[in-house]
């Protein structure tokens, strides 16, 4: 079904309005298509369907997304705010490159951010802090990192359990800014792990290093928590970097 057809207005007027290159008042029926094109094109983006550099034309993500005009726009000015899409002069809109620099200055800057909030904490998480760090990681134990034959997981299945545990580790930093800095600087990370591939990843224990930093968090041992973190970090950057250029 096509996102117009999902999100059509009373009385068929709603595909009048979203196809107008125009301005309009905001309704919800609007806003809730906007949203559609937004998580759309970030998934698509982000699994690298569109790759780094390429053209984002109106006309072509009109056909693509099956919706107007407006919604496409306000989803990429939402998408060059997250640093996902870059605006080229007053010509247009284009993927974010990808380059060796780039993802360094990205791990250093998200290193940087998650120290404090982890800090942040372990210094201040109560026992609800500590028991969602144990379900999400048992969660995130149960899944095979890349699918094994439990259909029933699906492709995404790791990936959201995996984003839900390393935020459950900084969700009680007391930050909500530092927590919206923290997930946009992570949807960029996603985005070099699906460019390098899976073979990012040879011969590693994963689970290991997740329950290492899960351990020392609930052992209120800030100084290991973080230590195991970045480290974790710094094994994956190891991996990247050499595929992303």
């Amino acid at each position: 079904m096509s996102l117009s057809a999902t999100n059509a207005g009373a009385g068929g007027q709603f595909n009048n309005v979203i196809d107008e290159p125009f301005d309009r008042p905001t309704t919800d029926s609007a806003q809730s298509m906007t949203a559609q094109v937004y998580e759309r094109l970030r998934s698509d983006i982000i699994c690298g369907l569109l790759p780094p550099g390429s053209r984002l034309k109106i006309s072509e993500l009109r056909a693509r997304l099956d919706t107007g005009t407006s919604p496409i726009r306000e989803a990429l000015s939402l998408l060059t705010s997250d640093r996902l899409v870059e605006r080229i002069d007053q010509r247009g809109f284009r993927v974010a490159v990808a380059s060796e620099a780039a993802f360094q200055e990205l791990l250093t800057t998200r290193a940087w951010l998650e120290e404090r909030a982890l800090r942040e904490s372990i210094a201040n998480g109560g026992p609800d802090w500590e028991e969602t760090i144990v379900l999400s990681h048992y969660r995130l134990s149960r899944i095979p990192r890349h699918g094994g034959e439990d259909a029933t997981n699906g492709p995404n299945a790791w990936e959201d359990c995996h984003r839900t545990f390393h935020f459950a580790l900084l969700s009680a930093c007391g930050s909500s800014i530092m927590l919206r800095f923290c997930t946009e600087l992570y949807d960029q990370n996603i985005r070099y792990r699906h460019l390098a591939g899976r073979q990012a990843y040879p011969r590693r224990n994963i689970q290991r290093e997740h329950q290492d930093i899960m351990q020392a968090a609930l052992d209120r041992d800030a100084d290991a928590a973080v230590e195991a973190l970045l480290s974790h970090y710094r094994r994956t950057g190891s991996f990247l970097s050499p595929k992303i250029d």
